[in-house]
């Protein structure tokens, strides 16, 4: 697939991760749409990179199918899924609350799976189409105080697995992104002021994306893990 013939949606691209995938794809000659649940936001992330907004919170189903019908008759088509959005929560396994686990749960496995379920009707028909999962390498291995994220993140791999068996025969890829520490402001109270220029950034997950997606259409990454050379 060439960049220019991408029509992508984006989910979470109003900062961070989805946000940069969102810029290099537009600048690339993508026509792209992001979702977010702050309207405010969203619209000024839109309007900056000049892509299509759309008010979406991907934990509800009704959402989801609007979010895409909206990006089917913005972008003209669709042939590319970012599932971007996602949120952490820390605490030691005795400390863990019910509300704060359902809640990143509903956001980084539901609504990965209720937008892919969408999507996987329009893809199917065209016998065309990508899934681009972003999960972590939490996915991969867990950590302290990690229960509830590292969990999603290990669905969100298993779930890609699954799709790969079901919709490689349509000639849809479903690839798993696992990045490790990016330096955005995810899961921090205040913003990243001082950069490491040794660590991750978006960006480079957002070439891994483009990189993934312009592969020729007889092939494509089941996985891959991106870490940074040398953060120390």
């Amino acid at each position: 697939m060439k960049i220019q013939e991408c029509k992508a949606l984006i989910t979470g691209g109003s900062k961070g991760i989805g946000f940069a995938i969102a810029k290099v794809l537009k600048d690339g000659g993508a026509k792209v749409a992001i979702t977010a649940r702050d309207p405010q936001l969203l619209n000024a992330s839109a309007k900056q990179i000049g892509v299509e907004g759309i008010v979406a919170d991907v934990r509800r189903e009704q959402d989801c199918s609007k979010a895409v019908g909206a990006a089917l008759k913005s972008l003209g088509g669709l042939n590319v899924l970012v599932n971007n959005a996602g949120i952490g929560y820390k605490a030691p396994l005795e400390s863990v609350e019910v509300e704060l686990f359902k809640d990143v749960w509903s956001t980084n496995v539901l609504g990965a799976m209720l937008m892919s379920r969408e999507v996987s009707h329009v893809f199917k028909k065209q016998k065309y189409g990508s899934i681009i999962n972003i999960a972590s390498t939490a996915a991969l291995r867990g950590y302290e105080n990690a229960t509830a994220y590292v969990a999603s993140k290990f669905a969100l791999r298993g779930m890609t697995q699954c799709w790969q068996a079901e919709l490689r025969r349509f000639n849809i890829r479903v690839i798993l992104i696992n990045p490790s520490e990016v330096q955005t402001n995810f899961g921090r109270k205040q913003k990243v002021t001082d950069i490491n220029p040794k660590k991750l950034l978006a960006d480079d997950v957002a070439h891994t994306v483009a990189s993934c997606l312009t592969m020729h259409d007889r092939g494509f990454v089941p996985e891959i893990t991106l870490y940074a050379t040398n953060p120390w």
